[in-house]
């Protein structure tokens, strides 16, 4: 059984490291005599070295079999790339299903070549809504979403959005793969816990910012803005840059401004030390919250909405915006009291597990 599975950007090595190792534990058992091949392909879309290849390194992924090198550039020519090049390697592998993470243009490029194709595909990470359709990220959620075949849910409450939608076949509520990887990589972190002596940081006396949504590094105001807020917020903040938002800085001529300390992109496992000593996260990725929200740290999320709704309604995640007073109000409410999360709607740990076992019985079932 053939699994081409389609990453390109930093959350997704993430997740995908996750279900790799489960296949490899899946093949080691030798389960009735099945066995199953992975094929990565890594599309390009995150290109610096910080971001993609230290991460195949720390995680324990094996190489791309297939790199499409496509790198930055508008919505419709990175995307149109990237199906290009993943429709060649899709005709050359011919998987038995592709599998998709989370809402980049490479989870949309991934689920068009399939489908054109006719071959099936699992979204891992289906369900997830915002409900802004100006974010590019909702747009690649909803269309993944109505091309799978198995869609591969976090929680309850992304189950609910697709049955909204009339999206009720192939549904499945798995847990989030997220927190599997949290677990295993909390075990393997302690190694970088020096980035806090290298940074002179002191465990719950410092703030961690992350910002790279094009509706933030996109608008040099906005950007200018933020930083200017986050840089009063009474302690020292630290500010791991993602490319695009480098970039956008040094187009704009924004600098440091306040507490905050710029400093390079960080590896995966140094970003989980720094997420688990801060007194306090504030970002406008997905990801960031949910893993504040899994360390038990409070989050300000600089976004007008958020898809992890169960972040906030546990208590630990406030959504903000971008506006300074609504920023600074959050943070302050939260620098006074720190709360503690009155649900764990995640799963158990084990969504990686759960997700083989319906991607081998879907495949059975089509050879049948």
């Amino acid at each position: 059984m053939k699994l081409l599975t389609v990453v390109g950007a930093r959350p997704q090595f993430i997740k995908a490291a996750v279900v790799s190792r489960a296949i490899a534990a899946f093949n080691a058992r030798a389960v009735s005599g099945l066995r199953m091949e992975e094929v990565l392909v890594h599309t390009g879309q995150h290109y610096d070295d910080n971001m993609s290849a230290v991460f195949f390194q720390e995680l324990r992924m094996s190489e791309p079999a297939h790199h499409l090198g496509v790198g930055s550039g508008p919505h419709g020519q990175q995307t149109g790339r990237m199906l290009e090049g993943l429709e060649r390697v899709m005709h050359q592998e011919r998987p038995d299903l592709v599998l998709i993470y989370g809402d980049t243009n490479s989870t949309l490029a991934g689920a068009l070549a399939a489908s054109k194709l006719g071959l099936p595909v699992a979204h891992v990470e289906a369900g997830l809504r915002s409900y802004n359709r100006t974010m590019p990220e909702e747009i690649n959620r909803v269309v993944a979403d109505h091309l799978s075949a198995l869609l591969l849910c976090p929680t309850a409450c992304a189950v609910k959005n697709l049955s909204c939608e009339g999206v009720v076949a192939g549904v499945h509520q798995v847990g989030d793969v997220m927190y599997d990887s949290l677990l295993f990589n909390l075990q393997q972190a302690a190694q970088h816990a020096g980035i806090l002596d290298r940074l002179g940081l002191q465990s719950g006396q410092y703030g961690l910012v992350t910002i790279h949504r094009a509706e933030n590094t996109d608008r040099p105001e906005t950007l200018r803005t933020l930083i200017a807020t986050l840089g009063n917020l009474g302690l020292p903040v630290v500010f791991p840059l993602h490319p695009r938002t480098t970039v956008a800085m040094q187009a704009a001529r924004i600098g440091a401004h306040g507490n905050i300390r710029l400093i390079p992109p960080v590896s995966y496992q140094e970003m989980l030390i720094l997420e688990r000593n801060a007194r306090l996260i504030l970002t406008d990725s997905g990801g960031v919250q949910k893993e504040a929200f899994l360390l038990g740290v409070p989050c300000v999320t600089l976004r007008s909405e958020t898809e992890w709704v169960e972040t906030v309604e546990a208590g630990l995640n406030r959504v903000a915006g971008t506006e300074p007073d609504a920023i600074l109000d959050a943070a302050r409410a939260f620098l006074d009291k720190v709360p503690s999360a009155s649900t764990q709607p995640y799963g158990n740990g084990h969504a990686a597990e759960a997700i083989l076992e319906i991607v081998t019985e879907h495949c059975l079932e089509k050879r049948a």
